[in-house]
């Protein structure tokens, strides 16, 4: 939007124009902060993270899972040495535990992933905040008011795909078994 003249500000007509083009603006900005928080709709940012944090979660425990395993790996193999006098087979052994090692620096990506995971939490947060006062600037009964259509997704199936879920959410495997005994999952298959 360019500034006018100051003389042409004295023209009612360029000044009324000017107050339409912000007004459209203001609705615009209006709209899109109704978007983002329309009466009974998921908290879009609490579910990112979330999403986040379980990312976070499940990668320290995969972890975890990966230097235990290594740990006996490597206590396996130096109680092996012992049975042994160097040679090919304590190279051998020297070798596997250089592998060993390289395993356990390269798990240190998790503590950086869950460093920058934090960081991209934190400046969500950051943003959600400002929207959230900018909400409660315009007042959220004001904003339900607004009709917002939301775009619909081009691909029907992709509502039905929820990717893994967070604790506690989603069908449990039980719940699947319930539903589907192996008589019927027989069938399926022929």
């Amino acid at each position: 939007m360019s500034i006018p003249e100051p003389s042409a500000l004295q023209d009612p007509l360029v000044l009324k124009k000017e107050l339409v083009g912000l007004f459209g603006h203001l609705q615009k900005i209006r709209k899109e902060l109704a978007a983002l928080s329309p009466p009974g709709a998921p908290d879009h940012f609490g579910t990112m993270s979330e999403q986040l944090d379980a990312i976070v979660d499940a990668t320290e425990s995969a972890t975890n899972s990966i230097m235990e395993s290594v740990e006996g790996i490597d206590s396996l193999m130096n109680e092996a040495r012992t049975y042994c006098q160097g040679g090919k087979l304590g190279n051998l052994f020297d070798a596997v535990t250089e592998r060993v090692n390289t395993v356990f620096e390269a798990c240190s990506f998790q503590d950086i992933t869950g460093q920058r995971i934090t960081k991209v939490v934190n400046s969500m947060k950051f943003v959600e905040e400002r929207i959230n006062a900018i909400i409660f600037t315009w007042g959220k009964e004001e904003l339900a008011k607004v009709v917002v259509e939301i775009k619909e997704e081009k691909d029907p199936d992709k509502k039905l795909m929820h990717g893994p879920q967070l604790a506690g959410q989603g069908i449990s495997q039980a719940d699947v078994d319930r539903m589907l005994d192996q008589t019927d999952i027989d069938k399926l298959f022929g």
